[in-house]
């Protein structure tokens, strides 16, 4: 079964305490994958091991176990273009180490200050090892 990431928002945004995610798959050397998932949670709510949990077994049963991320993270914002689409291709590249003027024009974002997250987090993370 072949699904987009508009399917996997969907799930995910539909549980309880998520406000908004964002999922990257990046093709790391070797062969390997890292695929993470980043969720902007409602006020209120944590990411713990429970919505950890229910994250993850909501995919596996809705789509496959490919389809659950490696890791999931809290984020406070979730980057969008001025139209409203998500970033993936941009907040693939930063993770990748893509240098940020590369990756994003920030003048095409909603709200330009939702990269340095990710651009702080492809520079501390450069092995994604699981």
């Amino acid at each position: 079964m072949r699904i987009g990431t508009s399917e996997i928002y969907r799930s995910v945004e539909a549980l309880e305490g998520v406000d908004d995610s964002l999922i990257v798959c990046l093709d790391l050397s070797g062969g390997r994958f890292f695929m993470p998932l980043f969720v902007k949670l409602k006020p209120g709510f944590v990411l713990d091991k429970v919505m950890e949990r229910s994250i993850c077994d909501r995919l596996r049963n809705e789509y496959s176990p490919r389809h659950v991320p490696d890791r999931i993270y809290a984020v406070e914002m979730i980057p969008y273009t001025l139209t409203g689409k998500k970033m993936e291709v941009p907040v693939r590249k930063l993770l990748l180490g893509v240098a940020p003027e590369k990756a994003a024009n920030r003048d095409s974002m909603a709200k330009p200050e939702a990269l340095d997250y990710y651009i702080r987090f492809g520079r501390e993370r450069s092995d994604y090892s699981l």
